[in-house]
């Protein structure tokens, strides 16, 4: 046998062994692979019998379906701060229910299209949906879109907890097949039309039309159908007379529902798209209630919070602890509806208020608005409005990031001067002015606006809305240089005004404002509402803030709002009108649109907004009526204080207030006039350090010289100065005679002085003083003596008379004796002067002129 036979004889054996090996492997394969399938079944086995089970415990533990129980809603009640009942929301309850066979197709067709479209095909469960919605629970998080057909949220209204479970879920379906055989279609849906809550105190379709449009049901439009089927999802938020932009988007999402599921035509739904919500309202006035305001935000957060629907707020038989102070919110209302406190220009003028407790971030009391004859107001003017701030929005936007990352003292020198934005658009000052240098306590006491702005472009834009965002500022825009003076797209509300301020007050920590403390559920659960804080700032940026804005209060902008006696913090702000809107309406020169107030003490916080809420000829504010504001804060804030008692801020260990020189900034010298001292706070670390010399005192005089000039009859008086210090100086020249009274002969900056024909005889003593900034040197002094006049020698009578008979002659005669005689004995004595000279000489020294007297200096 050839190699090559036995080699291929080889090849083959090792294939068959390979194929074998491969056989076995698969058996294996296989076999583990039985195991699996079989263990799987099993196990899924279990599964479905144990998920029975589990199922099966769930639903035995459901509430029977009692019917009288679908007619009867469980009330909620309402607690004040104290934990008193002062409202249930049943009292406030409007209902009027209809017959199914009284709903028109058209609204049928709408709440059907949004809510359940196959309500009429399914058993009480959507398989489809729920299928749909379990692919987006997967993708988007657990339990992120419901599956709710129109019976299971009837049962959910009237049955169950509104906590998001299994068990909850499973038996809201098990409930909803046993109520769907017990009840027709008709039914289930006029027992979903009645029932359902639609903002506005308004339960039931009908009720909801008569509210919003003032019509019956077979009046109402595609828009108005679509408005209302819109609303239970979120009534409070979606409501058209508090949110007319939110109630668009969603009534407009309804009516593409309505468009897609044809009910309406592609003409119709366009036709509905184009009219504007403004124009479908024609709300039907009502009695105000108690407390009205306050509960509105009440409502509007329950429906915020995770775990309660919009239904059962009105049917679960919550009890919802708030923050309420019935006393204060009784006062806030007094102090807005009537003439005992504030003489209010109109029926028209409007005004909101939102009272905080700064600690805590708690709202005590809400002023929604002025309203006449006790009629319900259309608007929340505290917390359902936005509007430009004003200069309420500088501590929030320029001064306070400033000194946050910069450290900026309340001395910190800003030039007030022409200056533009960064996109080159010229701003101005409300007095159309410029200060030249001024402190930033200065600027925000007169409200500049330039510094403002100039504080924002230090900082920046960004670090500026990262700053506001912290105090609960919304932002639906950027942050521009404009917002550092209140020029905001669309502005804040009073309540967030109110919540950004009581950070500065509580040393710069954050409470994002609230009313509901918590919620209890009929089976004992809590639902704890109270907001976590948030360090917002550094203690230095809210102290010194704080102390710069009691300056506005005491003796700036704000003064209508000082209390005597309390420590108050607050800032004004107005809006101007456009040049258009000036010409529209004949807005008078100093007029402004809105005027706003914020401040607080330790205490409580509270932020004030007064305007008109349409623009419109006389809708303006001028004169003392821009005091309204503050106005309305003052006797707000006296009243909740007058009980409690209020510590001033309190400096923490991170800023000192140091004594600083008026003009220089630095430290005083010894010599600095008490006048000329201010106080300021600095982050420490920052304060200055040098010591100002402006107030040190002057140089004394140098060199100081004195004569008498015989020929002149003058006394010249010279004197010199360090020439570095020259500038700013002058000379003060005091004069005695003989040792009398002193006498300021002048104060100048020349260095010489004469005196003219002084008094023979006598002794002059001189100081001069240098004076700079007021302060004045130590004297130079120095002495002249001026000659007496040398009498002549007094002949003897007997000797020098001539007798009488003399003539005239005779006396001429001897008179030129006498002459010739003097001449004689005077060029004696000038020969001895001239050898007296010479001797001298010889020996250097210098001559002494008797008409030289002794001069003296200090």
């Amino acid at each position: 046998m050839s190699d090559d036979m036995t080699t291929r004889e080889g090849r083959r054996k090792q294939k068959e062994l390979e194929r074998k090996k491969r056989k076995e492997k698969n058996k294996q394969n296989k076999g583990l692979l039985k195991k699996i399938v079989i263990i799987f079944v099993a196990v899924c086995a279990i599964a479905i019998v144990a998920g029975g089970i589990t199922v099966f415990a769930m639903i035995k533990d459901a509430p029977s379906l009692d019917p009288d129980q679908l007619k009867i809603a469980q009330t909620s009640h309402i607690y004040d701060q104290s934990g008193e009942l002062v409202s249930r929301l049943e009292t406030h309850e409007n209902r009027i229910n209809v017959s199914i066979s009284e709903v028109p197709q058209l609204v049928e067709d709408a709440f059907l299209a949004t809510e359940d479209i196959r309500f009429r095909e399914h058993f009480g469960i959507d398989i489809r949906r729920m299928f749909g919605a379990l692919r987006a629970n997967i993708t988007s998080g657990y339990f992120a879109e419901g599956a709710s057909t129109i019976t299971q949220q009837v049962i959910k209204n009237f049955y169950l907890t509104p906590d998001k479970t299994i068990k909850r879920k499973i038996q809201e379906q098990y409930l909803a097949i046993k109520l769907e055989r017990m009840y027709s279609k008709d039914q289930i849906l006029e027992m979903y039309l009645n029932q359902t809550f639609f903002s506005e105190r308004s339960y039931g379709v009908v009720m909801a039309a008569e509210t919003y449009f003032n019509k019956t049901l077979d009046e109402l439009t595609i828009e108005d159908a679509a408005l209302l089927a819109g609303l239970p999802q979120r009534p409070n938020g979606y409501n058209p007379i508090k949110n007319p932009e939110a109630a668009e988007k969603r009534r407009n999402i309804v009516i593409s529902l309505m468009e897609k599921y044809e009910k309406i035509t592609p003409e119709q739904a366009e036709a509905a798209r184009a009219v504007p919500v403004e124009s479908q309202l024609n709300v039907v006035e009502r009695e105000s209630y108690p407390y009205e305001s306050f509960l509105d935000q009440v409502i509007e957060e329950l429906e915020t919070i995770d775990g309660i629907t919009s239904q059962e707020i009105y049917y679960g038989g919550l009890k919802v602890y708030t923050t309420l102070d019935p006393e204060a919110q009784t006062h806030v209302e007094e102090v807005l509806q009537t003439n005992n406190y504030i003489n209010y220009p109109d029926d028209d003028f409007q005004a909101g208020i939102t009272l905080l407790d700064t600690e805590t971030g708690e709202i005590k009391a809400i002023g929604g608005s002025r309203q006449n004859n006790n009629v319900a107001r259309a608007l929340n003017y505290a917390t359902g409005i936005k509007r430009q701030p004003g200069s309420t929005s500088k501590p929030i936007l320029a001064y306070g990031p400033v000194i946050e990352d910069n450290k900026w003292s309340t001395h910190h020198q800003i030039k007030d001067e022409p200056h533009t934005y960064s996109n080159g658009t010229p701003l101005r000052n409300w007095n159309n002015q410029y200060q030249g240098n001024v402190s930033m306590r200065e600027a925000l006491r007169m409200s500049w606006n330039i510094p403002a702005v100039k504080a924002i472009q230090e900082v920046g834009t960004e670090r500026a809305e990262q700053f506001a965002s912290k105090l609960g500022i919304p932002f639906d825009e950027p942050v521009t240089e404009a917002y550092a003076i209140g020029g905001f797209r669309t502005g804040v509300s009073s309540l967030d005004l109110a919540g950004a301020y009581a950070a500065f007050g509580n040393e710069g920590v954050y409470h994002k404002p609230h009313t509901v403390r918590k919620v209890v559920f009929p089976d004992g659960r809590e639902i704890n509402n109270q907001p976590e804080s948030v360090i917002a700032m550094s203690d230095y940026t809210a102290y010194m803030i704080s102390d710069m804005l009691k300056t506005v209060v005491n003796n700036g902008t704000g003064t209508q709002a000082r209390i005597s006696g309390l420590p108050v913090a607050g800032k004004t702000g107005s809006t101007n009108f456009t040049d258009k809107e000036k010409q529209d309406f004949r807005i008078p020169n100093g007029a402004v649109r809105d005027v706003w107030f914020a401040g607080y003490t330790t205490k409580y916080t509270a932020a004030v907004w007064t305007g008109y809420s349409k623009l419109g000829e006389n809708h303006f504010i001028t004169g003392n009526n821009r005091n309204i504001a503050q106005l309305i804060f003052k006797h707000v804030m006296e009243d909740v204080s007058s009980n409690v008692t209020t510590p001033d801020f309190k400096q923490p260990d991170s800023v000192v207030r140091v004594g600083i020189e008026r003009g220089t900034g630095l430290l005083p010298s010894a010599h600095t006039p008490s006048s000329q001292i201010m106080y300021e706070l600095f982050v420490r670390g920052t304060e200055p350090q040098r010591v100002s010399q402006v107030y040190n005192k002057p140089t004394t005089p140098q060199d100081l010289v004195a004569g008498y000039n015989e020929d002149t009859d003058q006394i010249m008086l010279s004197w010199g100065y360090p020439p570095t210090e020259l500038s700013g100086t002058s000379f003060k020249i005091v004069q005695t005679i003989d040792g009398g009274e002193s006498t300021v002969l002048t104060v100048s900056s020349e260095m010489q002085h004469i005196i003219f024909s002084p008094t023979a005889g006598s002794t002059y003593q001189f100081s001069v003083i240098a004076v700079h900034n007021d302060m004045e040197s130590n004297p130079a002094t120095v002495q002249v003596s001026v000659p007496g006049i040398q009498e002549e020698e007094i002949p003897d009578p007997v000797e020098e008379l001539p007798p009488p008979e003399e003539d005239e002659d005779q006396q001429r005669d001897e008179d030129e004796r006498r002459d010739e005689e003097r001449n004689r004995e005077n060029e004696r004595d000038r020969g001895r002067d001239r050898e007296n000279d010479n001797e001298n000489r010889d020996e250097g020294d210098s001559s002494i002129i008797e008409d030289v007297v002794d001069l003296t200096t200090n």
